[in-house]
């Protein structure tokens, strides 16, 4: 096997969607995957495209949540082309339903906050009354007094967008290792090997994309991901008759007829078994929400954890040291899939990340540095 030009470690979402970026680009890619034995994130992610309401403290971040957004129809489109699996996108807008007025005024504040920030490129939404939502959402409850709406949200189907990411990366040449855990990187001039109880890699460049594997893998190229406990649970019901054909912050229905349901967020990372208590939550609330689910028999629950940072925001950083190792971490992988396939992965072609994209380096939680 030749020695790639570029090794992705981590074979999840974003470590595909780079990979793939990367292989369109005629690089030689090989991506290291610990496999089924990973917290693979990108087996448990809701399926939004998501705009609305990102970005309260970042604007940056807001109007890097748009313009991957505005790449999913391309995204979608090319995959669906090259690979004949349907990630079943489509871009409908999307509703943040409330069940009291103080929810209603908070995410009416939200937003004002959100859109009056300095250098945050503007987009279109609504708050809408119980009456105005119901018009387009026939079947919510009477607890709903009202909602915010954008016409930028979508969703997708994860699992197919993930199947359609790998197919189309071994479609262009691309190497897939599985069961490759990695125990360390050595950084030489010019190259990267990783070593392993399977063996060992090299390549010029290096990419950490292993979601919260990234915090042990980061010193060993001189950089730091730090990363905080953040638990979610979702429900999913029986397929039923579509009945939601847009796409509601806590609540979707798939392409399938299944419902799904979450949002919940705890700050541990103890286990992955659901918590009675937390789906409880979940389901009262949504069934207060849209009363039809109450009539669903629940097919599964599950829990997983993300990768979030203390302020939410992504991580995109290239060592200083070792200028070929890049490091990715973020929590919306599938909102930001077609910025790191289409824009992320040509800077790491290129060899350097752009100043936009340096505000979201690890610095930022370095005190001594803002001291």
């Amino acid at each position: 096997m030749r020695e790639p030009d570029v090794l992705v470690i981590g074979g999840g979402l974003v470590g595909a969607c780079i990979a793939w970026g990367l292989a369109r680009r005629g690089l030689r890619v090989t991506v290291l995957d610990e496999g089924d034995i990973a917290f693979r994130a990108a087996r448990a992610n809701f399926g939004h495209v998501w705009v609305h309401g990102k970005g309260i403290g970042k604007p940056e971040y807001s109007n890097w949540t748009q313009a991957s957004a505005l790449l999913w129809p391309e995204l979608s489109d090319e995959l669906k082309r090259e690979t004949g699996v349907d990630p079943g996108f489509t871009r409908p807008g999307g509703f943040y339903l409330c069940l009291s007025q103080t929810e209603l005024q908070r995410r009416v504040n939200a937003m004002t906050m959100l859109q009056e920030q300095p250098g945050i490129e503007l987009y279109p939404y609504e708050i809408l009354d119980h009456r105005q939502t119901e018009a387009q959402l026939p079947g919510i409850g009477g607890d709903v007094v009202g909602s915010s709406y954008c016409s930028l949200d979508g969703h997708t189907n994860p699992l197919r967008l993930y199947r359609a990411l790998h197919t189309a990366f071994r479609n262009l040449g691309g190497t897939y290792l599985p069961n490759c855990h990695v125990d360390r990187i050595i950084c030489e001039k010019n190259a990267f090997t990783v070593v392993g109880p399977w063996g060992s890699i090299s390549a010029g460049r290096v990419v950490l994309a292993a979601g919260l594997g990234n915090t042990r893998l980061a010193p060993m190229v001189a950089l730091s991901v730090p990363l905080v406990p953040s638990r979610g649970q979702i429900i999913v019901t029986e397929k039923t008759i579509p009945f939601l054909h847009y796409p509601v912050a806590n609540i979707r229905q798939t392409d399938e007829g299944g419902v799904i349901i979450g949002e919940s967020k705890e700050a541990t990372m103890d286990h992955l078994q659901p918590r009675t208590a937390i789906s409880a939550v979940l389901a009262e609330r949504a069934t207060r929400m849209f009363p039809i689910l109450g009539e669903l028999d629940v097919v599964r629950v599950w829990a997983a954890f993300r990768v979030i940072t203390s302020d939410g925001f992504p991580i995109y950083e290239q060592s200083s040291r070792y200028p070929g190792a890049f490091a990715v971490s973020c929590h919306s992988g599938v909102t930001l899939a077609a910025g790191h396939a289409y824009t992320l992965a040509g800077h790491i072609a290129l060899g350097a990340f752009p100043s936009a994209l340096t505000l979201f380096s690890s610095e930022r939680f370095d005190v001594s540095a803002t001291a």
